[in-house]
């Protein structure tokens, strides 16, 4: 297919970038510690960290893990939230050569030991509060060198100790724990700082990151990121935004909300990698589900960039102090992760001055292919052009590519995707065609301009009596109800019909009903997708970035309902 979205890109955005621009993610990082050495990089709880100190400890840390004897590759685990330490731990593991296994902190023992083993990590970086669960993991693991860090490692003695004083005793966050061994964060450092970095052998195709699927289709999979696939995807980023970095008012530094889990793709890449690719400073948020503590901290800035999820945003305009924020440097807000609702995306307009604009992308994908352009006036619905250097193609159930306008499987090509699945090489070459696409299992189309509209996850399909439904759908006509605060649609067994569409609400409006709802939907959807039943719940589940899973929902109605009749 002509690459048709080409004639529709903003102006001053480049057909392709080059991803061999940097040999690695650590030439990146280092031209950058180099350029900007007093500027602040990170700020956390107040504190800040140049990027001359970044370079310094990540320096130190990077030697003292060499020094443990691991082989150059070896991976290492990170568990930890939006703290400090985690650009330091992802700047020393890169640069001594190894790589970075991210881990979601509220994994349980079961889940974090299956990742551990199937990784093969060697060693775990873990802030205390999550200790305990290494603990459990550990001993059917690999792991053989543990680093505990603590909230207050970084803030300066006397507000560290203040801070872990609080953490420990009064919030009593802290589980116990046993881990013989295990070294402090800070003793790591302070003992690296008398050992030399040896500059690793880093080339494009070496591993970086094994990024974990959150699991929602099934066994985690750890999706290969080599240097050049994240390397590639934050020059591709840096490319989509500049135009409106380069407007009036101009930004001397772009400060940049780190709401999303350091941990996550999509805050590593738009968050982290393009935050210090460009000299940023990025806004490091520990716990973006307390809301009232968030605003507290947006409150101190003039924000920039903020790449966030639905929900995030939703929340936020939900909260009675969000007109106390200074939107007025807000240049760029880039949905991911989950469909953003064009309700949601109306009101972040009138109340911002500043567009929200979707994007989309997988794990797989390091993780942005499409993007709708930075300066859209308003919600489009699509989940905008692929990026630069980036194909999209849809195509059949055979693999043949569809005509513009035809709904098929989405599929990419392009250099942020990944080599491969770890140690699965059946799973990997089921995902990827003979010309080296990649198929999503996301169901899209692809108008005239170049513009892919999701229709929704193959998996998460409802087939009404040989109808198909796409939750996505229903979820949007759901939202735009004023009573309703969110909201997830799954399908469940029919005895006549297959399956029925089951709705589940949190309310705005603690009066809305269910008929109220059904009325409502009767008069904007079908017949055969409009939802049967409708369940309200205080609160919906949802992945620690804050995307609703579908998927638990799904199991908790077929463990807890008969077929309906």
């Amino acid at each position: 297919m002509d690459r048709i979205w080409l004639n529709h890109y903003p102006p001053g955005v480049p057909a392709e970038i080059d991803p061999d621009q940097y040999p690695s993610i650590v030439a990146l990082l280092e031209e950058s510690f180099a350029t900007h050495r007093a500027r602040r990089a990170f700020v956390c709880m107040d504190k800040a960290l140049t990027y001359g100190e970044l370079d310094a400890l990540s320096r130190a840390f990077g030697a003292w893990l060499q020094s443990r004897g691991l082989a150059p590759g070896a991976r290492i685990a990170i568990m930890m939230p939006n703290v400090l330490q985690y650009p330091v731990a992802i700047a020393a593991i890169l640069r001594a050569g190894f790589t970075v296994v991210n881990v979601n902190p509220l994994y349980t023992p079961r889940e974090l030991e299956f990742q551990l083993a199937d990784s093969g990590a060697e060693a775990i970086v873990v802030l205390e509060n999550f200790a305990a669960t290494v603990a459990a993991a550990i001993a059917k693991t690999r792991v053989k060198h543990v680093v505990v860090a603590t909230m207050g490692d970084l803030l300066g003695a006397v507000k560290g100790a203040i801070v872990n004083l609080v953490v420990r005793r009064v919030k009593k966050m802290v589980p116990a724990y046993s881990l013989p061994g295990a070294t402090s964060f800070n003793d790591a450092v302070a003992a690296g700082r008398r050992l030399t970095l040896h500059k690793p052998n880093i080339g494009p195709q070496d591993i970086a990151f094994l990024q974990y699927t959150g699991g929602t289709t099934g066994v985690a999979k750890g999706a290969i990121l080599t240097h050049r696939n994240v390397v590639a995807n934050t020059l591709q980023t840096d490319a989509w935004i500049q135009p409106v970095l380069a407007r009036e008012p101009k930004v001397e530094q772009l400060v940049i909300v780190t709401a999303l889990p350091l941990y996550h793709v999509f805050a590593l890449t738009a968050c982290f990698l393009l935050g210090v690719r460009i000299g940023g400073l990025c806004l490091l948020i520990p716990n973006p589900r307390d809301i009232a503590n968030l605003i507290k901290e947006l409150k101190k800035y003039k924000v920039n960039s903020f790449p966030a999820v639905n929900t995030l945003y939703n929340a936020l305009l939900n909260h009675p102090n969000f007109g106390e924020i200074d939107w007025s440097m807000l240049k760029c807000s880039v949905g991911g992760g989950m469909a953003v609702q064009q309700t949601v995306a109306e009101r972040w307009l009138a109340a911002t001055g500043c567009p929200i604009v979707e994007g989309y992308g997988l794990t797989e994908t390091s993780p942005t292919l499409t993007c709708n352009p930075p300066d859209n006036p308003r919600w489009s619905g699509t989940i905008g052009l692929p990026l630069p250097s980036t194909e999209i193609s849809i195509r059949d159930e055979d693999g043949n590519e569809l005509p513009i306008g035809e709904t098929g499987e989405i599929c990419a090509r392009g250099p942020q995707v990944m080599a491969g699945y770890w140690q699965r090489p059946d799973e990997t070459a089921q995902v990827m065609t003979r010309d080296g696409f990649f198929r999503t299992g996301d169901v899209g189309v692809m108008n005239a301009r170049g513009e892919v509209t999701i229709v929704d996850r193959k998996k998460d399909m409802i087939v009404v009596s040989g109808f198909n439904v796409f939750p996505n759908e229903v979820e949007a006509v759901v939202a735009a109800h004023p009573g309703v605060l969110e909201c997830a649609v799954i399908g469940v067994p029919d005895a006549h019909s297959g399956e029925t569409v089951k709705l589940f609400v949190v309310r705005r409006d603690p009066n809305l009903t269910k008929e109220d709802l059904l009325s409502f939907c009767a008069a904007q959807l079908t017949g055969y997708k409009v939802p049967r039943i409708v369940e309200f719940r205080s609160e919906l589940p949802k992945t620690a970035v804050g995307k609703i899973l579908r998927r638990a929902l799904r199991e908790e109605a077929r463990r807890a309902e008969p077929v309906s009749a």
